[in-house]
């Protein structure tokens, strides 16, 4: 009994410490019905694993480091950079998996890309930041060390045209950087995402279990929103997933459409675990 104790503080203290190591990140919103398109630079979404590098080691958004080979950073700089380990367009998966394995496999990550978007604290506008970013990634020369392409558009027809033609191709969206915002951190009005449908994050609080062909399997989730708004997610399960759901406190990402009258999401739909 005594050693059940012990080791549950252990895991404990250990989760404590990994949730006070998470780096202070920029994160965006979702883009409004009006805004000035001209006034953003413009990038691709990928659908990654969000990697903050402190000038020693790659973190998880979440917290705790990812145990990266050596040789994968290696040449990366001295300060501080933001972005994501992507694969492909697509392939969250087999990314998330990669990145998380305790004993790195060289075969995967050789695969694995770092495209960075942001330079934390750095001073300067963020068009300027943007340019430092291209000039590190020259210097660095890595081939897995990569500079997000930033680019103007002047309509929202226009960006329209981007969404249409990256989500055809398998991307997941865009975003909107204000390029004459300083560097902060939360979330901002100076970053915005679009992509086709919404998505947020909520907490695993309940199982309910499912009926018919679900018998004895999930059936839908009770999640509560950082608001404090509670719903049901009763769509968007794998098989697999059904059969073995999301612990209760964790946290998953769901994607809706709009909003009720009630300020709940609409047609909520299961996406995958939260990426930390």
């Amino acid at each position: 009994m005594i050693y059940r104790i012990l080791v549950g503080f252990a895991l404990f203290l250990s989760g404590f410490g990994s949730a006070l190591a998470a780096p202070e990140l920029l994160l965006a919103k979702e883009l409004p019905a009006r805004v000035e398109v001209g006034d953003y630079l413009i990038s691709e979404k990928y659908d990654g694993v969000r990697a903050y590098w402190d000038g020693d080691k790659l973190w998880f958004r979440g917290g705790g480091t990812i145990n990266a080979p050596k040789w994968f950073t290696d040449g990366f700089p001295k300060q501080s950079l933001d972005g994501e380990l992507w694969l492909a367009r697509g392939a969250f998966e087999q990314t998330s998996g990669t990145v998380r394995q305790n004993i790195p496999n060289d075969n995967d990550w050789r695969q694995i890309k770092y495209i960075v978007f942001e330079l934390p604290d750095a001073e300067g506008d963020f068009a300027t930041r943007a340019a430092q970013i291209e000039q590190i990634i020259k210097t660095a020369h890595q081939p897995h060390l990569i500079a997000v392409k930033q680019y103007r558009l002047n309509t929202r027809a226009e960006l329209q045209r981007d969404l249409d033609k990256i989500v055809r191709a398998g991307g997941e969206g865009l975003m909107l950087h204000l390029s004459g915002a300083p560097y902060i951190t939360g979330r901002s009005d100076v970053l915005y995402k679009l992509k086709p449908l919404s998505d947020a994050e909520a907490t695993v609080i309940k199982h309910i279990v499912g009926q018919g062909k679900y018998a004895n399997m999930l059936g839908a989730l009770r999640v509560r929103a950082a608001d404090g708004r509670e719903f049901n997610i009763g769509t968007g399960f794998s098989d697999e997933v059904r059969k073995n759901p999301p612990a209760i406190g964790t946290v998953v990402t769901y994607r809706y459409r709009g909003l009720t009258k009630k300020g709940l999401p609409r047609f909520a739909s299961f996406w995958r675990e939260r990426a930390n």
